[in-house]
């Protein structure tokens, strides 16, 4: 066991508006299991790549490890993969790789195969069983679980328990609750850490909230009271002050030397009690900080006429006469919010490109609505560029509406401003799902939208397909987001 310590670590991109961390200390231990959570652009992978040394900060990081970054950067993805392996580490000893290959469950023979030949899951897997090959090493795992399909996270989440001395960052709930024993979490003013996994870590999240929002209602309260005391005390001074050139019911002349007297105590309270009053504003100024703001989202999806939106008949897909998935059978009626699961390579974007309307060769029976509106989420993000307004303008959208939503997905200001081939990965995802809340569909398709997706987005993306019901075709690995929000499970 050693310690990592980080201390007063400061540090803001070049050009920069404002520091991404400010005087942030804490310690360690490399034997934790440490998840890593927080929202998009908080700066996750940054912290990671200051542990990796990338960029100069101020304060210090002092470690007796090395650190190890997932996913490796493959140079060439043509080698067969145990080539790809003797470049990333030299030294390995083959029984010790057979060893991680078993508890993988991936097969010997994908070593003579060439990388790029490789499914993302086995490419993950692969790289995964080379990380924890480094022995004396501290290893740092980002998001491993983005295009991995359910049985892949599950087995992967297996894997990553029995190990230790990582962190691991990863917005799947279910994948942290079972293989993390601490986790650290960027919050909005603070940096902190928990014993506990995920839920652990949540619940206690909230109870801080409730306490904090109560402790806000009790301040208002008495901010409330203390104003209204203060303006009745410092009405009295003046009223009291105005007697001293008057004289009183018998006529006799007013003693002005008490009257000052008096009038001055009651100035002095007043005085004391609006003190108290800014002392108040300011206490409750330090409430809420780490309070996230996580506003309801709305989408206005489109009634349609039929009750029945789409059917697939028994349709097999075909790409240059490889079959991509065969004897697909379901349909889409109004309302339903339908998972559409399966292993990599099932045929789930085949059916989603079918749906959508691209030219595949298929055989069986596929029927559309006619004038059906359909609005798409895909995987690819690669190709965003540009400022969120002329994105907007583009695309046709409500420029106002799409950005109000950006907002409620805890963008700021200042993102709307940037290049958007400059966001994160995830951010990158909200710009896509944002457009299609903004249009107005018939049916809603999204294709493994939440990858990247930090977890609190994923609740308010869960709330709003829970309340509005649109209908939507999805396609997520995440287990526990399906599970909330599914109506029907299509299962490949």
């Amino acid at each position: 066991m050693s310690l990592i310590n980080v201390t007063n670590l400061t540090f803001a991109y070049d050009n920069s508006y404002d520091n991404i961390f400010e005087n942030v200390s804490f310690q360690i231990d490399t034997d934790w299991k440490l998840g890593f959570t927080g929202r998009n652009g908080r700066g996750k992978t940054t912290f990671l790549n200051l542990l990796l040394g990338k960029y100069e900060y101020s304060g210090s990081i002092h470690a007796s490890v090395q650190f190890e970054y997932f996913p490796f950067h493959v140079k060439n993805e043509e080698l067969n993969t145990i080539d790809v392996i003797d470049e990333i580490y030299p030294d390995y000893l083959h029984w010790e790789l057979m060893r991680e290959f078993s508890l993988l469950k991936i097969s010997e023979d994908v070593l003579y195969r060439p990388f790029d030949s490789l499914s993302n899951g086995e490419q993950t897997k692969v790289l995964l069983a080379t990380l924890f090959l480094k022995e004396n090493s501290f290893l740092l795992i980002d998001e491993p679980t983005n295009h991995l399909d359910r049985n892949a996270r599950k087995l992967v989440s297996d894997y990553l328990h029995a190990k230790s001395g990582f962190i691991l960052v990863s917005h799947d709930r279910s994948f942290l609750d079972n293989c993390v024993d601490h986790i650290l979490s960027i919050n909005k003013t603070n940096i902190e850490i928990q014993k506990g996994n995920f839920t652990t870590w949540w619940e206690n999240k909230l109870r801080q909230d409730n306490f904090e929002f109560a402790e806000n209602e009790k301040l208002k309260k008495d901010i409330n009271r203390l104003s209204k005391s203060a303006k009745q005390k410092s009405n009295w001074s003046h009223k009291v002050e105005k007697t001293k050139n008057g004289t009183t019911n018998s006529g006799s002349k007013v003693d002005k030397g008490y009257i000052g007297h008096k009038a001055a105590k009651m100035m002095q309270r007043s005085k004391a009690m609006e003190k108290r009053q800014r002392a108040a504003v300011d206490e409750k100024s330090k409430l809420l900080k780490n309070i996230e703001s996580a506003d309801s989202l709305k989408i206005s999806p489109l009634a349609y006429h039929k009750k029945q939106l789409a059917e697939l008949e028994n349709v097999s897909i075909y790409y240059s006469k490889m079959l991509a998935c065969t004897d697909i059978s379901f349909t889409i009626e109004q309302g339903e919010r339908i998972a559409l699961s399966g292993k990599n390579g099932s045929g789930k974007s085949s059916i989603i490109k079918l749906i959508c309307g691209e030219n595949i060769d298929y055989t069986g029976v596929f029927r559309k609505g006619s004038q059906l509106k359909i609005s798409y989420v895909s995987q690819d993000t690669t190709n965003l560029q540009g400022n969120l307004t002329a994105y907007a303008r583009n695309n046709g959208l409500d420029e106002s509406l799409f950005k109000s939503i950006l907002r409620k997905l805890d963008f700021s200001r200042v993102q709307f401003e940037k290049d958007i081939s400059t966001f994160s990965g995830g951010q990158k995802k909200k710009v896509l799902i944002a457009k299609s809340l903004s249009e107005k569909a018939h049916l809603y398709i999204w294709d493994e939208p939440l990858n990247f997706i930090d977890v609190i987005s994923r609740m308010q993306i869960e709330e709003l397909l829970l309340e509005h019901s649109p209908t939507i075709l999805i396609v997520e690995h995440d287990n526990e987001f399906c599970k909330n929000i599914a109506t029907k499970i299509i299962e490949l």
